[in-house]
């Protein structure tokens, strides 16, 4: 093989491997505004299940404890987002409920994760009897309210779930071999899941459910779609 015919291949073997990596890098950048949109999302959805939620706590609908509680859960949802902490966004009287610990947001990633966790038991208890979820569904505002929590709820797990999925897609690419020998990922910081309790309160029933349906039973769970109409 000549001198031309071995330059030939060298410049061929680095055009391929120029191409690959370039093809690899887009690839990555492409994941990465995938998580970042997914993300958005998912805090989107969270930031309307906790107005709603607020909502609810200052319809009177509630006992005054219940009340107070989803009132407290909801504000630190409101206040630990990072994009979601503007207080306009609560009912009014909102404020008047709330303790200043609720209204403190953390620095710690995991805290959002926590403060959802911690306001999806808040509603799980105070929704949790049949009973008392009929008497708010036989009043029409009520109503309205239970079913746009149980639609902000739904669409707050549909969105955690695409969003957790993205991440994974992502972090098995950056998990490369020939991605981590060349740092195709650059300096870009690894994305994380959001772990955090979205189990369905049982007595709320399935996304959509009217008080004119009678009662509903059986929890719509995370990886349990509800019907379409309801996102």
């Amino acid at each position: 093989m000549s001198w031309s015919e071995v330059t030939v291949v060298v410049v061929l073997v680095v055009a391929l491997g120029l191409w690959w990596a370039w093809v690899a890098a887009s690839r990555l950048d492409r994941l990465h505004r995938k998580v970042a949109a997914s993300r958005a999302v998912v805090e989107a959805q969270l930031l309307r299940r906790a107005t709603v939620a607020a909502g609810l706590a200052t319809s009177g609908q509630l006992d005054p404890v219940s009340s107070v509680l989803v009132a407290e859960a909801a504000w630190a949802s409101l206040s630990t987002g990072t994009s979601t902490n503007d207080a306009g966004a609560l009912p009014p009287g909102m404020r008047e409920l709330l303790s200043e610990e609720a209204a403190s947001s953390s620095g710690d990633p995991d805290a959002r994760g926590r403060v959802e966790s911690e306001l999806s038991a808040t509603l799980r208890e105070a929704l949790g009897d049949p009973d008392d979820v009929a008497a708010l569904r036989a009043d029409p505002d009520g109503d309205e309210l239970l079913g746009s929590l149980g639609s902000a709820w739904y669409r707050v797990q549909l969105a955690r779930r695409f969003h957790n999925e993205a991440v994974a897609q992502t972090l098995r690419a950056r998990r490369g071999p020939l991605v981590r020998l060349f740092r195709l990922a650059g300096h870009a910081p690894a994305p994380r899941t959001l772990e955090l309790d979205d189990e369905w309160p049982a007595a709320l029933g399935r996304p959509g459910a009217r008080a004119s349906e009678g009662r509903v039973g059986g929890p719509t769970g995370p990886g349990v779609a509800g019907p379409s109409t309801a996102v």
